[in-house]
């Protein structure tokens, strides 16, 4: 394997254990604390949304942007602290409340997240040869496709 793809592979699996390391630490901070949800189910959840939302960033990140990623990460954690505590809580009355502010808390913490992808996994990513710019654009005009004009011209 080349050094740059060795390079490129450790700052993929440096920032997958970063993203984990933190949906664990605020999932643990909000439901350990607040709501009294075990740690086991603290991870179990926290696997399951870090491995769905970082293949989420990976391919959405680049297009949408950091709010739209960040929007999606929001509704992912929602619906995955939501579903899954409500198979694995005991307390099931305030998992909607326990969702929201995980996901809420996860949300900010992946605005910061997104930019260290941007920053030191992604290549290329924020280049100027990534997009068009709109002041490089110019508009010709013709009389050359306008047949009423040419046969003004004939006659």
């Amino acid at each position: 394997m080349s050094l740059r793809k060795e390079r490129c592979l450790v700052n993929y699996t440096k920032a997958f254990f970063i993203k984990l390391v933190m949906t664990v630490a605020v999932l643990w901070i909000v439901l350990g604390l607040f709501f009294g949800v075990s740690f086991g189910d603290i991870l179990i959840i926290s696997a399951l949304l870090t491995v769905i939302a970082f293949v989420g960033d990976i391919f959405i990140l680049p297009l949408t942007g950091n709010i739209g990623a960040a929007v999606g990460d929001f509704i992912l954690a929602f619906l995955g602290v939501w579903v899954l505590g409500s198979f694995l809580f005991n307390n099931n009355e305030a998992v909607l409340s326990a969702a929201f502010l995980s996901a809420l808390f996860i949300a900010a913490g992946e605005l910061y997240f997104h930019r260290y992808l941007r920053d030191h996994v992604f290549e290329d990513v924020d280049r100027p040869n990534n997009y068009n710019r709109v002041n490089n654009l110019q508009t010709e005009f013709s009389e050359d496709f306008d047949t009423d004009l040419d046969k003004e011209k004939e006659t």
